[in-house]
């Protein structure tokens, strides 16, 4: 019809057809039933019935984790007796019929003949709820905040059921384009594909003369922004990722390929480890990214560990020779060959081979009895794959960027373990379930993020050194004749502390539209305590002058008390003796806390039962520190833990007593497992990319 019109009496009509109707963000193409977002929070049936194999009586979660579970029992052999099955049977071989009555109830009578605790026998008949209205039921009726979330624990994020997730009017949805590789495709169609498939599907359009003309120049530009995105190495994501799903190393890509779609030339561009979660496939086309916008005219700056980037530079820079106080200095700058050769440089040593990340001399055997076993993974790319982990082993997780790796290890792993070993309640991905639990009894996960957020957290508070500092000062002859306890020496409470800084040792200043300035406290110079507290001396030292103290000069000062010498050992033998006993946390880069955090979990006694689980430690870290890393990580192994890394580098890679390949490609091209075995084993399979890059090294 002319106005665009349902001439069949439908109540329906399409306004003219305009770019912003192609956006969810807008009212005029937002599907009306979940604003553009294109999902709700809904009751999960893969989070009720994880499991669709157990017998019927035993496979729902919620009935069969409650307290109540037997009278939930009764309940089911109820529906079994109305409906006429075993209530042994396996769900997933009940008819349709059945499942639905289980899932979503009945208005078939039930009779139920059900003990209660006082030993009381109840009879009685109802229809049947089914678990979907038994928990709408509980998680409108619940007061409590713990059980409101033990009921949530049930619900995710689910398909919008009016526009399926596509997050736009059915109309707007109507509209399709025709290609010859990938056949017709709406608007949201196209953001499903991966960045490689819409190049190809834009590609193969179908178009007529007219067409042509018009889409042309459109078309151009947009084939020009996903090739971009190609050449920095990231193929495999979708075009409609969401941002707060990135990585940081994705992130910081993306914008990467804006710069050069930029086009811009003159422009000084810094960039902070633009290699990071990048596997060594992708490695080659970033450099070769940053080439070209070196071509064009523009000046790169790089802060870079990686020995790919290194090698590819113009001009090196290499500061050191250590790091904190020890470091500071420029220890070589010119070509990159003549780094090889330069006195005193650590990063020549290691990229000339005068020293090495050596390959163990023999692997930890594996033992079957000790595995973790995820069965029946589907989140995200997986497919349906079950993989196995051996225990007391360092066990490292490889493959290309987007292979699925994280989703198996932070996604479901680790969430199923957290909430299983330390009591958490978080929803894990999409997995039947995961077998082997029982070898383990605590899960800590060791990232880069902050050890504290203050200027107050630091090494020794966080590891809990202080304490016994602090006691031992209090014990000193000067401390118990003035009546001082340990609590005297903190500079976090009233009484020792500097009240003019309280305790901070520094006064911030604030400059309005500037950024607040951080002066040093006139009243105790920075020492933070007052000064009766700083006159209590133990060995010719105040508390402040302690503080002040790089680390391995302190593990020398107290060694003759082993409980705080044990402490600092551990932090020196992670590479930490440079940093200041004292130093504020907000001040140590992510290597640096990640190993504070190892070390503080070194230290405890070890029952051999943990499992450790570290995404990409080696970010940020310069070859010694992998080596001391490395050092640590196994130490963690020889105590009989267990250790899962998620890793690019080669030189952990070929230190792994078992490597899980996955992939073989990013996105949709992912999702399985190409290898596993040892790291001699992984280098010999021929459809492996970590395979081939590690044959080079071993």
């Amino acid at each position: 019809s002319e106005k665009l019109a349902c001439p069949n009496g439908h109540p329906l009509d399409i306004d003219e057809l305009e770019p912003r109707a192609f956006s969810f963000n807008s009212p005029y193409g937002a599907c009306p039933a979940c604003d553009g977002l294109g999902t709700r929070t809904e009751v999960d049936i893969d989070l009720i019935i994880p499991d669709p194999d157990a017998p019927a009586i035993r496979s729902i979660q919620p009935w069969t984790s409650s307290p109540n579970a037997g009278y939930f029992e009764k309940l089911v052999e109820g529906l079994a007796a109305a409906l006429d099955f075993d209530p042994e049977t396996p769900y997933s071989q009940l008819s349709a019929a059945q499942r639905k009555a289980l899932v979503h109830g009945t208005k078939t009578e039930v009779s139920v003949r059900y003990k209660n605790r006082y030993g009381r026998v109840r009879n009685w008949t109802a229809p049947f709820e089914g678990v979907m209205g038994y928990l709408h039921r509980k998680i409108d009726q619940v007061e409590s905040e713990w059980s409101k979330e033990r009921f949530l624990a049930y619900t995710r994020e689910v398909a919008c059921p009016t526009c399926e997730g596509a997050r736009l009017k059915p109309e707007i949805l109507a509209v399709r384009l025709d290609s010859s590789s990938h056949g017709q495709k709406s608007i949201a169609g196209l953001t499903e594909l991966s960045i490689t498939d819409a190049s190809e599907f834009l590609g193969s359009l179908v178009l007529g003369r007219k067409e042509e003309m018009i889409a042309g120049a459109v078309l151009k530009e947009v084939q020009a922004r996903l090739q971009f995105l190609l050449d920095v190495g990231l193929a495999y994501l979708t075009l409609n990722r969401g941002a707060g799903t990135l990585s940081g190393g994705e992130a910081q890509r993306i914008r990467l390929a804006t710069q050069i779609g930029s086009g811009l030339a003159g422009v000084l561009y810094v960039l902070d480890e633009p290699s990071i979660g990048l596997h060594q496939r992708d490695n080659q086309r970033l450099i070769a990214t940053l080439k070209r916008l070196r071509d064009i005219g523009n000046t790169l700056i790089v802060v870079e560990h990686d020995e790919d980037t290194i090698r590819a530079a113009d001009w090196l820079v290499d500061i050191g020779p250590k790091a904190g106080e020890y470091g500071g200095e420029v220890v070589y700058q010119g070509e990159p060959e003549g780094i090889l050769s330069a006195e005193g440089s650590i990063t020549g040593d290691y990229l000339s081979g005068k020293r090495t990340l050596g390959v163990p001399d023999e692997r930890r055997a594996i033992d079957p009895g000790r595995q973790l076993t995820v069965i029946g993974a589907r989140e995200n790319n997986l497919r349906g794959i079950d993989v196995s982990v051996p225990l007391g082993v360092l066990c490292c997780i490889t493959g290309v960027s987007g292979s699925g790796k994280s989703t198996l290890v932070n996604q479901i792993l680790a969430k199923t373990l957290a909430n299983q070993l330390n009591r958490a309640r978080q929803v894990p991905g999409r997995a039947k379930r995961v077998e082997g639990v029982e070898h383990l009894d605590k899960l800590v996960q060791v990232d880069q993020s902050p050890i504290g957020r203050t200027p107050r957290s630091n090494a020794a508070t966080y590891t809990g050194v202080f304490d016994k500092i602090r006691k031992l000062f209090a014990e000193t002859t000067e401390a118990k004749v003035r009546g001082y306890k340990a609590g005297r020496f903190s500079f976090n409470i009233k009484g020792g502390r500097c009240e003019a800084c309280q305790g901070d040792g520094t006064l911030k200043i604030e400059m309005n539209f500037l950024p607040d300035v951080y002066v040093p406290c006139e009243v105790c110079n920075g020492a933070r305590y007052n000064r009766e507290t700083l006159e209590v001396h133990y060995k010719g030292k105040s508390i402040a002058e302690v503080l002040g103290m790089p680390i391995s000069e302190a593990a020398d000062f107290f060694e003759p008390i082993s409980s705080i010498h044990r402490y600092l050992k551990t932090l020196v033998d992670v590479g930490l003796g440079y940093v200041r006993l004292g130093q504020s946390a907000t001040t140590l880069s992510g290597g640096e806390a990640q190993r504070v955090k190892l070390a503080s979990e070194l230290q405890k006694r070890s029952q051999g039962r943990t499992v450790y689980i570290l995404d990409e430690p080696t970010t940020g870290l310069h070859f010694e520190d992998v080596r001391k890393l490395m050092l640590v990580i196994q130490g963690l192994v020889e105590k009989g833990n267990s250790v899962i890394v998620i890793e690019h580098n080669l030189d952990v890679i070929k230190s792994a007593d078992w490597v899980i390949d996955m992939g073989p490609e990013g996105g949709s091209g992912g999702g399985t497992v190409v290898a596993e075995g040892t790291p001699e084993d992984v280098a010999a399979v021929e459809g492996s990319y970590t395979g081939k890059f590690l044959a080079e090294v071993l």
